[in-house]
């Protein structure tokens, strides 16, 4: 009897406290697991990175080009630009 008496304690701690927490991270690693990318959303995500790298050489050449036309155009404010358009 004094074996029964001494578990008696444990397993209630356990049963009241380690376990309920146990089964809820449980099922948060699997409800995180399972909202992984497919392969569809990481294909999409690989599509819009190499747009981007498209995109940031055209603003890169862009740039280039009105560094060589108009040297001054990224000191320029948009009172400027409002003012040189209405001439």
């Amino acid at each position: 009897m004094d074996y029964w008496e001494f578990m008696f304690v444990p397993t209630v701690l356990f049963m009241v406290v380690v376990a309920p927490i146990w089964i809820v991270m449980h099922y948060r690693s699997v409800n995180r697991s399972s909202r992984s990318l497919n392969e569809e959303d990481r294909q999409r995500i690989e599509d819009m990175l190499v747009t981007v790298d498209r995109l940031t050489e055209r603003i890169g050449t862009l740039e280039s080009i009105l560094d060589d036309e108009q040297p001054d155009w990224r000191q320029q404010d948009g009172r400027g630009r409002s003012e040189e358009a209405s001439s």
